[in-house]
């Protein structure tokens, strides 16, 4: 699957509200992935308020498991696959965990990391998924600009 639009990346993100949240945390417990994506985009945010598609990065990576329901083999690959048509190789690099290039990447995939972990343990008020579309739109918007110079 291909995501073309950011309506459709949207709704997919509002779905992950009633997806059930990968088991493996402390505790055994699972993590709502619609809040585990709100809590990873903002740290990020906070971290690296300039750097929208690392951003974006950290709200869209936990989709790959609404990708193909039931099937838990590679949701990093498939969920990156499904970003990269509409926000980009560097979105999807990051999503995957091997970035398109090194130096600065390793420090993005590196902080990502984090986040994604950080998302997982800590409990706050990461705002709502509407507050994303127009930095969704943004990447999109550039990603979608830069395709049609190559």
């Amino acid at each position: 699957m291909e995501l073309r639009s950011v309506e459709e990346l949207m709704d997919l993100l509002y779905a992950c509200r009633s997806a059930p949240g990968a088991p493996g945390y402390p505790g055994g417990r699972r993590v709502d992935l619609h809040q585990h994506a709100l809590r990873t985009a903002a740290l990020l945010r906070r971290s690296r308020p300039a750097d929208k598609e690392l951003q974006v990065a950290g709200l869209v990576h936990p989709i790959g498991p609404l990708l193909r329901p039931g099937d838990q083999t590679a949701p990093p690959d498939r969920a990156a696959d499904a970003v990269r048509p509409l926000l980009g190789a560097r979105v999807a690099g990051l999503v995957r965990g091997h970035p398109p290039d090194s130096g600065p990447a390793d420090d993005d995939l590196l902080r990502l990391r984090q986040a994604d972990e950080e998302g997982r343990h800590t409990g706050f008020d990461a705002g709502v998924l509407e507050d994303w579309r127009t930095v969704l739109e943004l990447v999109a918007a550039r990603n979608s600009r830069l395709g049609a110079v190559d």
